[in-house]
């Protein structure tokens, strides 16, 4: 029975770890998540977008841990696995013709030496296949400048250089891209409400002021990193699992420059939507779902705020989005872009229920009986009854079989048979005693009661006393209980043991068959 529940235990566990690793990832791509917008007969009609927010790569700036420091690899590796299986399980098989970032790829970007900004660089384009993904969309993967990667309007004026070292990787922080017959602008939000006077912010602002000159333009989609401002306590909408943030800024006392908003400044706000006028907005940020509804001057416009893509990252729910943007003129504007939010798997819950499943396996095996779950146990105790009866029978033979007849002829010359026990014969100490069916010589008994009267208590007539009769009794059930919880721990150690040689290399190689490049 106890190899039985090694098997069991062993396949459990084989299930949960490829349900977790594995199976997770593909219920995005295959099942919970699909193009909004897309039909059968016309999938040629829009453009395929996957939006991706706030992957913020860990490093020692994010736990205090010590560059290098095993702890910290350790976290890394499993922070980095997880949004490689959301990259290559869940958003590539859905084939996107474009992929957006929205910021926020490293996590203490603008303190990062240059060393360990390029080790960090290098972990992302690992991380979510860059090489690859240019491929596959011909070089359309766009990014948007986040706080985490270049800092707030007071850094700028100390380090410009982080500036330089972020373009030159990614490109240009204000820009404008065409989708089909959508227009996406993204905007450096981070020095939006820094002085006029700042070399950043006035490039921003310009770059603002160039996009709505045009007097015909397509419907556009405004990308920003930091949201827009809303009143404290807006709604966020069903999606959103955790509280909402209100507006906080924090500026220098020197020069009164940005140092950290959540929100860009209302009077920012108005600005962009009023100079874009945008049927849509993206931003990150937050890390959290969101979605809000402004009213500008040309109507209402719809925010969408992205959840980050990293489960280390405050949200239990990670996700990312697949927006379609429509190739064909549409009279009404807001048509022209769709999306559908896709969450991924929660894996703090999944590590939860391994451990749980531990706990279940270890205290199975120890309440486990060791002849198993006898399911026809009551019916034997059936048969037994019946077959007692058959048992008393072939007891009243047995007692004929140690008896004799004696023929006894009465005076009117009858004979009647009388019933005697047979004689037995005394034996002597060379001869067994037999009781039962154990057998004993008279000497070895002799013996053996002497070692026991030796070992036990006695009172003065040589007689168990009941103190004595009590500490042996107690004394057997402490031996008996040892011995069984020992046997119970060899028990547990053996079946882990198994359980963990077969499942540990499939865990191993379910890790590394994602990491490793294909």
């Amino acid at each position: 029975m106890i190899s039985n529940l090694t098997v069991l235990f062993c396949i459990i566990w084989a299930a949960a770890l490829f349900s977790g690793e594995k199976f997770c990832f593909w219920l995005p791509s295959y099942w919970t998540c699909s193009w909004p917008m897309e039909t059968t007969d016309n999938p040629g009609d829009y453009v395929k977008i996957a939006v991706i927010a706030d992957p913020q790569l860990m490093d020692r700036t994010s736990l205090n841990l010590a560059p290098k420091s095993l702890a910290l690899e350790i976290v890394q590796f499993y922070t980095d696995i997880f949004m490689r299986r959301a990259m290559l399980a869940s958003i590539m098989p859905t084939k996107p013709d474009m992929v957006l970032f929205l910021g926020d790829y490293f996590d203490g970007g603008p303190v990062l030496s240059d060393e360990e900004w390029q080790d960090s660089l290098n972990r992302f384009r690992h991380i979510f296949d860059i090489k690859t993904l240019e491929k596959v969309t011909n070089n359309q993967v766009y990014f948007l400048s986040g706080n985490h990667d270049i800092g707030y309007a007071a850094y700028h004026s100390h380090k410009p250089e982080v500036i330089s070292r972020y373009e030159k990787v990614f490109g240009s922080r204000n820009y404008h891209f065409k989708a089909g017959e959508v227009e996406f602008v993204a905007v450096d939000a981070q020095t939006l409400d820094g002085h006029p006077q700042q070399k950043q912010t006035s490039a921003s602002w310009t770059f603002v002021n160039n996009v709505s000159r045009d007097s015909i333009s397509p419907p556009r989609v405004l990308l920003t990193h930091i949201p827009l401002y809303r009143p404290d306590w807006t709604s966020c909408g069903s999606k959103r699992s955790s509280p909402v943030i209100n507006q906080r800024i924090s500026r220098a006392f020197d020069d009164e420059e940005i140092m950290y908003q959540n929100y860009v400044t209302e009077e920012t706000t108005n600005k962009l939507l009023d100079s874009i006028k945008p049927v849509l907005v993206l931003s990150g940020h937050d890390h959290d779902q969101c979605t809000v509804t402004h009213i500008a001057k040309h109507g209402a416009v719809v925010e969408q705020t992205l959840g980050t893509i990293s489960w280390q990252q405050g949200n239990l729910y990670p996700s990312f989005m697949l927006l379609t943007a429509s190739k064909l003129k549409l009279s009404n504007a807001s048509d022209a872009v769709s999306t559908h939010l896709c969450l991924l798997p929660a894996q703090t819950f999944i590590y939860i229920w391994y451990i749980f499943l531990f706990v279940v396996t270890l205290v199975a095996i120890l309440v486990w009986p060791t002849t198993g779950l006898n399911i026809p146990l009551r019916i034997g105790e059936y048969m037994s009854n019946i077959l007692g009866i058959f048992k008393s029978n072939i007891k009243e033979k047995d007692e004929d079989e140690n008896c004799e007849y004696e023929m006894v002829w009465d005076a009117e010359g009858s004979m009647h048979l009388i019933k005697k026990p047979l004689k037995t014969v005394p034996s002597h100490s060379t001869e067994r005693v037999e009781r039962g069916n154990a057998t004993m010589r008279s000497a070895a008994k002799k013996q053996a009661m002497h070692e026991v009267n030796v070992l036990m208590p006695q009172d003065v007539s040589g007689q168990l006393g009941p103190d004595g009769a009590a500490k042996l009794g107690a004394l057997k059930t402490s031996k008996s209980n040892v011995r069984f919880v020992i046997r119970r721990l060899v028990r547990v150690f053996k079946v882990l043991s198994v359980v963990a040689a077969v499942n540990v290399p499939i865990y191993i190689m379910l890790l590394f068959a994602d990491w490793i490049d294909k």
